[in-house]
């Protein structure tokens, strides 16, 4: 055996291992990431609010969006008028995410999945609230297409105004 060819088996054995280590730490990061998508600077933010807590699920903002025409209906039936008056300004958007953007049941990066929207749909926005921050924008927008869902702001392009807070 050549003195040479020691030192290239060495260093082909040493790169195997580095391809491996390399291959697993890039196989683990998703997890990584859904465990704790912020950096430890950015974890203690008091003015935002928990984006865990009920009050920001979709389902919660839906039944008290319901709960809300069903009043004004009811309203407008009192005072004699056939139609409730004209419904809240309603907001649109763009899914700029490619192929395609992943709608959550709260607006966390680690939340349940319920659906997708793919790139160059319009969508209806109901409101903006703050929640994980998701590549350098912690908006999260509430879409009532279908169904009730949080879509990252930063795969949405707005269309118009920005929509209000929720």
């Amino acid at each position: 055996m050549s003195p040479l060819s020691r030192p290239s088996r060495l260093r082909r054995l040493g790169l195997c291992v580095a391809t491996g280590t390399l291959a697993a730490l890039t196989a683990a990061a998703p997890a990584a990431m859904a465990a704790d998508p912020q950096p430890v600077g950015q974890r203690a933010e008091a003015a935002a609010p928990d984006p865990t807590s009920d009050e920001l699920s979709a389902s919660a903002l839906q039944r008290e969006h319901e709960a809300q025409q069903k009043q004004a209906r009811e309203e407008a039936q009192k005072q004699g008028q056939a139609k409730p008056q004209a419904p809240k300004r309603t907001y649109k958007g763009r899914v700029i995410a490619k192929p395609y953007l992943l709608l959550r049941d709260k607006p966390t990066r680690s939340s349940r999945i319920v659906g997708s929207v793919e790139y160059g749909e319009i969508v209806h926005i109901f409101c903006k609230t703050q929640g994980d921050n998701v590549d350098g924008n912690n908006r999260w927008y509430l879409l009532t297409d279908g169904t009730w869902a949080w879509g990252s702001a930063r795969y949405i392009e707005n269309i118009g105004t920005a929509p209000k807070w929720c």
